[in-house]
């Protein structure tokens, strides 16, 4: 098997051996080519070694991790990222929206296997570093949702969602104003990124709702909800008092 060319930047030198002891001990896939005590270094790594992965610190003195991407063009970026961090919860919850991997400090050989393999199993590579930073602010009005669609990864602001509904394997993202985005990943992936959104619900085992574009809940026929004034969506008998309950009704 062709090994996988990887550097590491991180201003930590017990940071950078640890990750480095993992590497060569449980990812005998992994061709460890630099370590990198801060930014300027790994670009000028990374324009040498050409990896396929690196391991990148976020918070380093001088730069921050997130403006990696500001130093090459678009059509140079053969690279996956994952972010080491030692981010508090809510910031944890910005990286899932944004679809981008990361490894949470202190580091631990299970958590590194993951991404290794996460990145064995990716097609995607290019990341929107301007969104995680949407994400990482405190405006709640910000935050957007990395949505992987057949032919592009779409980044859609949360407020504008409805409603999800599974198809198959697929899930159909619909948005306020009736547009459908097909995603590639199944419901469950969007129940647990979303799951510390308070707005978001499953409620039925084919759909999530925004709790905010529910227009009406109706009883017959087992009971729907109508959201955004118009699309019908089933809703579970053993979920309809928690979502009445989160309604004040």
């Amino acid at each position: 098997m062709k090994p996988i060319r990887a550097i590491i930047i991180d201003d930590e030198p017990m940071a950078r051996q640890l990750l480095q002891g993992i590497l060569t001990e449980h990812c005998p896939e992994i061709e460890l080519l630099d370590l990198c005590s801060n930014l300027p270094e790994g670009v000028k790594s990374i324009h040498k070694h050409a990896p396929e992965m690196v391991f990148l610190d976020i918070e380093m003195p001088g730069h921050s991790g997130l403006e990696l991407l500001e130093f090459f063009n678009p059509q140079d970026i053969n690279f996956s990222i994952v972010f080491t961090t030692a981010y508090n919860q809510y910031a944890v919850k910005a990286f899932k929206l944004s679809a981008i991997d990361y490894i949470l400090k202190p580091i631990d050989p299970e958590s590194v296997v993951q991404a290794v393999q996460r990145f064995k199993d990716q097609q995607d590579k290019i990341v929107n570093f301007s969104v995680l930073k949407e994400n990482l602010s405190t405006d709640q009005t910000s935050k957007k949702l990395a949505i992987h669609g057949v032919n592009a990864i779409h980044f859609i602001a949360l407020d504008t969602i409805s409603y999800f509904k599974a198809d198959g394997s697929y899930t159909n993202v619909v948005l306020k104003n009736g547009t459908k985005i097909l995603s590639s990943k199944s419901l469950k992936h969007f129940e647990l990124t979303l799951e510390e959104q308070a707005n978001f619900m499953r409620c039925h085992k084919s759909f999530i709702v925004n709790l905010n574009e529910i227009s009406s809940y109706l009883k017959s026929d087992g009971g729907s909800l109508i959201m955004n004034e118009k699309d019908e969506v089933s809703v579970s008998q053993d979920k309809v008092k928690e979502i009445l309950a989160v309604l004040k009704v």
